[in-house]
């Protein structure tokens, strides 16, 4: 592949909850509007990706079970060699790249840096999605533990481009605090940018931001991937009964505090309708999903420092038959 037809990648990061596949949806969704062919990689903690649904009728690749940091990043090469063969007889125009909430994006850069893919693709912005309501939270040594502020940490620092997340939750004086003790870390040069579910001006997304000097300096600093998922768990729940939605979103609520991220399809009691939720920064949203997709109820909860004992007992409420 000659480098004038190089295909532009734009790697999606950020912590558990932050909003990255909605950010990643309205990106796509501007390449529908111009008439763009995207090609995207999704990887996920888990076995199975209870997202798939949202990207049917479009060209995906899943990594599932890890971390496209960690122990998938060969595959993350071979899925790529896949998209070059591909893309002999289905071009792309532009490639999507969304690693798990506990990915460090440095790994996914310097990937796509390395030969032959260096050749092939053409990093434009790491992007990195915050989640500006719980960002305090997660950066107290009181309600946070060293490896989750660690993490974040390096999902900045790697950032082209900085989204902070849910700023319609967050009152002035706090956003402001955010965005101060962001710049600390990150310095000041780096570019902040405010949005609510994801949404932003495709100008600022789609602009080309990266430098590829970086992953140098960085590299001093960050040296190699600590395996952040190692106390991380994924809990999949399935046979799961019809549920009722109050009783649902009230057995969320009373989750286990180490449980950071929910998301999966129910069915919702007294109706054949199925429903996707996704559930962070303690509340649940729910959105019907096509009966023709042959989807069935399952449930993903993922978290750290988890007591399995409690969590077990808590899941058995669900799944006990009213």
């Amino acid at each position: 592949m000659e480098n004038n037809t190089k295909i532009p990648v734009y790697v999606i990061s950020g912590f558990l909850g932050s909003g990255k596949t909605t950010v990643l949806l309205n990106m796509l969704e501007q390449c529908k509007k111009r008439g763009q062919q995207p090609g995207i990689i999704l990887n996920e903690l888990g076995e199975e990706n209870v997202e798939s649904h949202l990207f049917e009728d479009k060209k995906v690749f899943e990594l599932l079970n890890g971390c496209i940091c960690c122990t998938l990043q060969e595959d993350l090469k071979k899925t790529l060699d896949e998209l070059v063969t591909e893309m002999e007889e289905r071009p792309l125009d532009v490639l999507f790249i969304e690693g798990t909430g506990v990915a460090n994006p440095l790994e996914i850069q310097e990937a796509l840096l390395s030969k032959p893919y260096i050749d092939q693709f053409e990093v434009m912005s790491i992007i990195t999605v915050l989640d500006s309501s719980h960002y305090l939270e997660f950066q107290s040594v009181f309600s946070s533990s060293a490896e989750v502020r660690k993490l974040m940490q390096e999902q900045m620092v790697c950032a082209s481009l900085l989204l902070l997340n849910k700023t319609d939750l967050v009152p002035p004086k706090q956003l402001d605090k955010v965005k101060q003790k962001i710049a600390k870390i990150v310095g000041q040069e780096k570019q902040m940018v405010n949005s609510h579910y994801g949404k932003v001006e495709p100008k600022i997304l789609f602009e080309k931001r990266f430098q590829s000097i970086a992953i140098g300096e960085q590299h001093s600093e960050i040296t190699h991937h600590h395996h952040h998922h190692s106390t991380l768990q994924a809990l999949k729940l399935e046979d799961l009964p019809a549920i009722q939605q109050k009783a649902f979103e009230k057995w969320l609520l009373q989750l286990p505090s180490g449980i950071l991220r929910g998301k999966g399809i129910i069915e919702i009691e007294n109706s054949s309708q199925l429903y996707s939720f996704q559930y962070a920064s303690k509340k649940a949203q729910f959105v019907p999903i096509s009966a023709s997709s042959n989807k069935k109820p399952v449930i993903i909860l993922i978290g750290m420092g988890l007591d399995n004992e409690q969590l077990n007992a808590h899941c058995k409420q669900l799944l006990q038959p009213k």
